[in-house]
């Protein structure tokens, strides 16, 4: 019962690290990145119970926390680099239209 489930959960950290590779943003990489943390709890918690090492669910649950801190400071990294580079979008966008003098231009002069 245990080897299918750690079959299952290697083909699921398969799939993950192949979206992790070729996810079109970096949202989708993040979140492939996630998923394969989890599922590598989860394997470590199957190997747990499939020996005599009940140890292991206790380093699964340390290892969990680590991947949500992980996960979080590079969301935190992310939203940074995002908000920088709207900001400069912004910035470079309005910097070649030329302004329009006070009464110059437009329908009401």
């Amino acid at each position: 019962m245990y080897e299918i489930a750690a079959f299952l959960l290697l083909a699921s950290m398969g799939l993950a690290l192949l979206r992790a590779l070729k996810g079109p943003t970096v949202f989708d990489r993040i979140l492939a990145v996630n998923m394969f943390g989890t599922a590598t709890v989860l394997m470590i918690s199957v190997i747990g119970f499939m020996g005599t090492s009940r140890d292991l669910v206790d380093i699964a649950l340390i290892y969990a926390l680590v991947s949500f801190t992980g996960t979080i400071a590079v969301l935190r990294f992310v939203e940074y680099d995002v908000e920088q580079n709207s900001a400069d979008d912004n910035v470079a966008s309005t910097a070649g239209t030329p302004k329009a003098a006070p009464g110059q231009g437009g329908a009401a002069s």
